[in-house]
């Protein structure tokens, strides 16, 4: 009596699902935007996936993560100087006060923002549009090192 085995095109393509991740420590000086498509972009090119989803998530509630314009730098520029105004530092505002004037001000902007990203991965490449990068925006005056959390999932 012989038996065959039948796999479904389906089951093959799920057998070939691979995810990777890493950790990218980006050092900041202080308020502003910090570009790091390029770093996200070297990480993927050594990953085995051609087709997928790409996801982002920073590690700290007191700044965030952007696509945004990545050619005029006046951009970044206005968004930053639009946050201030958005979200003044006045510390008799808030309760929060311990770690300084500007943390409970970072912890609004953050939530006005976003914490993860989320990127399809065609071809092996990034589906950014012609004009957007990647950024961590950093909402606090002092310089620091920040987390940002890189997975791929995908064929």
């Amino acid at each position: 009596m012989s038996t065959s085995l039948e796999i479904s095109p389906r089951a093959l393509l799920w057998s070939r699902l691979t995810a990777a991740h890493t950790t990218l420590v980006l050092t900041t000086k202080g308020k502003g935007l910090y570009p790091c498509t390029a770093a996200v972009a070297n990480w993927l090119r050594d990953q085995p996936v051609l087709n997928g989803l790409l996801t982002l998530f920073v590690q700290h509630t007191s700044c965030s993560l952007l696509i945004q314009e990545n050619v005029d730098p006046d951009v970044a520029l206005d968004l930053k100087d639009f946050f201030e105004r958005l979200v003044p530092e006045r510390v008799r505002d808030y309760r929060h006060t311990l770690e300084g004037a500007d943390d409970m001000t970072s912890h609004i902007r953050s939530t006005l923002t976003q914490t993860s990203l989320t990127i399809p991965i065609i071809d092996g490449h990034m589906s950014l549009g012609t004009w957007q990068g990647i950024y961590l925006f950093e909402h606090r005056r002092i310089p620091h090192k920040r987390n940002v959390v890189i997975q791929v999932m995908g064929v």
